[in-house]
C-alpha cells in the first residue's frame, strides 16, 4: 500500500472531501435521490413524488449531498432544481481508488465537448 499519499491525505483538505463523499454515499436514501436525479434535473417535490417519503426527509439528505458537491442546483421560478454533478461524482470515486488502489490506474474519462 502507498502509505505515502494516506500519510498526504491525512494532513489536507482533499481527506476531508473524501471523507465526505463517502458519507454522502453511505445511505440508501441519497443513493435512491442519486439514481432519480442524476440525468435529468428534478425538484424536490418531484423527488417526494417518486421516492414516497416526506419532504423533509428529502431536503435533509439533499443537503447532504450539497455539502459534499454532488448536486448542481438551478433555480427555475420558485422552484430550485437537482442534478448530480456526475463530473464530481467521478473524480470523487477516483479519488477513492487512487487512495485505496494505488496499484491501479485511474482516471476519468469525460464526454466530448
Amino acid at each position: 500500500m502507498n502509505f505515502d499519499i494516506i500519510e498526504t491525505m491525512k494532513n489536507s483538505a482533499e481527506a476531508s472531501e473524501t471523507v465526505t463523499f463517502a458519507k454522502a454515499l453511505a445511505d440508501d436514501t441519497r443513493q435512491r435521490i442519486m439514481e432519480l436525479c442524476c440525468c435529468n434535473p428534478m425538484s424536490v417535490n418531484e423527488l417526494v413524488e417518486a421516492m414516497e417519503v416526506a419532504q423533509p426527509t428529502v431536503s435533509h439528505h439533499l443537503a447532504i449531498l450539497r455539502n459534499a458537491g454532488l448536486v448542481i442546483t438551478e433555480r427555475r421560478g420558485k422552484q430550485i432544481m437537482y442534478q448530480i454533478d456526475q463530473e464530481k461524482l467521478a473524480n470523487n470515486c477516483c479519488q477513492v481508488a487512487r487512495v485505496f488502489a494505488p496499484g491501479m490506474e485511474v482516471e476519468v474519462v469525460g464526454k466530448e465537448p
